[in-house]
């Protein structure tokens, strides 16, 4: 599989105050990763720097063989890079067929791109609730809308950001159910979450992050076989 994401030795601070001291991971294509850590350990600065939201003072990061952490965040989405940020940030005043179509495109350039049709088959209660405003919607929901809003980028990476914070078990399932089927069909993927026993039957590599540096990195199967390392490191 060739490389997607290659972040390498990046250097991110808030003025004086320095959060990654070179940090380096990658993402293969068709590939479904995490970035594990607690709180404040630079997760968040770590997908702003890859982001564009957040100069990068040293490093490199490349996407789809590009060179991107001088780029503008706009340019980076329309490379094909969408992410379901924490909160979820749908709009509240446009209705879920709205929200799906407001960014809708191929940026991918996929040969079975996502449409309101296949987001609605995966996404089943987003049909049923086709014309009511996102302020309308359970907060399982409004997740679902915001994860098929991305989705209708036709991104060639998916980035979810604490996708099950705030959700019930049933609902939280619902949202690992539908990371399954996405890795399926072949979608790359980083998710940042903290349901690490969950994500070992989803993700294929993790990287954990321990103040801004990467504290440990391997499979399913290494971390699965260490459960020190994320109780270590994750567990609260």
């Amino acid at each position: 599989m060739n490389t997607l994401l290659s972040v390498q030795d990046i250097e991110t601070a808030y003025g004086s105050s320095q959060v990654l001291f070179g940090l380096s991971f990658e993402i293969r294509e068709g590939e479904t990763a995490t970035l594990l850590g607690r709180n404040g350990v630079g997760k968040t600065t770590t997908l702003r720097s890859i982001l564009g939201l957040t100069p990068v003072q040293r490093g490199a990061v490349h996407f789809c063989g590009q060179r991107i952490e001088a780029m503008a965040t706009d340019h980076i989405a329309r490379l094909g890079m969408a992410i379901v940020p924490e909160g979820r940030r749908i709009f509240p005043n446009l209705t879920v067929r709205e929200n799906l179509l407001a960014f809708a495109g191929n940026r991918s350039k996929s040969q079975n791109p996502w449409t309101l049709q296949r987001i609605h088959a995966l996404f089943q209660p987003l049909q049923q609730r086709s014309n009511h405003m996102g302020n309308q919607l359970s907060g399982g929901e409004q997740q679902m809308l915001a994860i098929g809003r991305a989705l209708m980028t036709n991104p060639r990476l998916l980035i979810l950001d604490e996708a099950s914070e705030g959700l019930s078990p049933h609902m939280r399932e619902e949202i690992w159910r539908c990371l399954g089927r996405l890795r399926e069909h072949g979608q790359t993927i980083l998710v940042i979450d903290k349901y690490v026993e969950r994500l070992l039957s989803l993700a294929d590599h993790h990287t954990v992050i321990e103040r801004g540096r990467v504290a440990w990195s391997g499979s399913s199967g290494q971390l699965r076989a260490a459960p020190d390392i994320w109780q270590r490191y994750v567990g609260v």
